[in-house]
């Protein structure tokens, strides 16, 4: 099924098929990640015909955004796709990037899933009442459309980004593999969110010099009270938040509190690891001098009041419900003293600071741009829809971050979301 020859062959006799008869599918999914798989899962399961339009391989974004030592940030128990269930012998351990592709390819495989690898789409438009799908072999025709080509695989940079000396290597989080790609030197992250955070403890752990340039982004411990944190927090329902609850509470959608994959980062623990610490990376002067603001230590804090606040909910839930959970454990990288530069850092010069490359971790987007359907996107470029549900009949949208509640965006949350979309798709057609 997923051999490039035979993919491309059954496709052109598709394309060669509908060219001669009108035939209009019942659906197609754009994109083979665990979204579109579990979506395709569940039309399968319900007699649709559909097709999976893959650019790449399966998991592509997994093979080539992700660095060579990533691990998922679920445990084993809750990576898991529609239908499946966790049996194995490591149930709070973590899958490594290949791992999770392999993943991947044996659900497509095991379930026969109609997937066409290799064929990136061009355009969506909407015609006669039907969805028109572009792709370099032709076009097809589908009543319904589900995207799922994933809301967090374009790197986002600052614009100030173009005022570094040319000389200065810049990569993004998602071309970073490892650290001996990069040139000798010292590297500055920006950004501690997630991908930032990890990316700079591999780099220490490979003994570079680093700095990093902080944000206001919360913290998660990996355990607490005897489970794996994910595991509390689908369980208490935290995850369950609706979208417009966070965003009633925070004010917009917050960035993920950070979770390292085998045990907890902070902050704290970063700057026990000689990782030197940076206030939030504000502007760059004529010359490759770099400021940051004052806000290191109101960062730091930040993060701890997000990590407590967790653990206050997890402690109600427990209290509410009367489990017998084991006492919390102190945390080291949540104990241990923020070692603070000194003299503070306000400002870094590039060349006397010997940091010869950039790694920036300053969010993600999608790229939707091949959508030209009028109101199918907001302004920003991005869908326009309720809980995956486009604002034109038969488009939807699966995968998207936070898409209805705090658990939309994770594997755990693809098997009820594709029932729902698919679901939808029988009620309406």
């Amino acid at each position: 099924m997923l051999r490039g020859g035979k993919i491309a062959g059954a496709i052109m006799r598709s394309l060669q098929q509908l060219s001669n008869d009108g035939d209009v599918l019942d659906a197609v999914v754009i994109g083979a990640g665990w979204a579109g798989l579990g979506v395709s899962y569940w039309l399968a399961r319900r007699g649709l015909r559909h097709s999976v339009l893959e650019r790449g391989r399966v998991g592509e974004t997994w093979r080539t955004q992700r660095w060579d030592s990533f691990r998922m940030n679920t445990p084993n128990v809750q990576t898991i796709m529609p239908g499946d269930s966790y049996d194995g012998p490591d149930p709070d351990g973590a899958l490594t990037r290949d791992q999770f592709v392999d993943l991947l390819e044996s659900f497509a495989l095991r379930n026969a899933l109609p997937i066409e690898p290799d064929t990136a789409v061009n355009e969506l438009a909407y015609e006669n009442g039907a969805y028109r799908i572009t792709i370099s072999q032709g076009r097809l025709w589908a009543r319904n459309v589900i995207v799922a080509s994933g809301s967090l695989n374009c790197p986002v940079r600052p614009v100030l980004a173009a005022a570094l000396p040319p000389t200065l290597s810049q990569i993004d989080a998602s071309g970073y593999r490892r650290a001996s790609d990069l040139p000798d030197g010292a590297v500055l992250v920006v950004g501690s969110g997630q991908s930032g955070a990890q990316i700079a403890e591999e780099l220490a752990e490979a003994g570079r010099t680093v700095f990093l340039a902080t944000s206001r982004v919360g913290r998660l411990p990996r355990r607490y009270r005897g489970r794996d944190i994910m595991v509390w927090l689908l369980d208490s329902g935290f995850l369950d938040v609706p979208r417009q609850e966070i965003i009633r509470l925070a004010g917009r959608i917050p960035p993920r509190g950070v979770l390292g994959s085998v045990r907890t980062i902070s902050l704290q623990s970063l700057s026990t690891q000689a990782v030197i610490l940076l206030g939030r990376l504000t502007s760059i002067e004529d010359g490759g001098s770099l400021l940051f603001a004052d806000d290191l230590e109101a960062n730091a804090r930040f993060a701890d009041d997000a990590s407590d606040n967790v653990k206050r909910h997890i402690d109600d839930y427990i209290s509410r419900t009367g489990i017998d959970a084991p006492v919390a454990e102190p945390d080291l990288a949540e104990t241990v003293a923020l070692r603070r530069p000194n003299p503070k850092i306000n400002s870094l010069d590039l060349f006397r600071s010997g940091v010869t490359s950039v790694v920036w971790c300053t969010g993600f987007k999608g790229d939707f741009g091949w959508i030209r359907i009028p109101r199918a996107l907001d302004s920003a470029g991005q869908p326009a829809h309720t809980d995956g549900i486009g604002s034109l009949p038969g488009l939807y949208f699966a995968g998207l971050d936070f898409a209805s509640t705090r658990k939309s965006g994770i594997i755990l949350a693809i098997a009820e979301e594709a029932e729902r979309l698919v679901g939808h798709i029988q009620g309406h057609s």
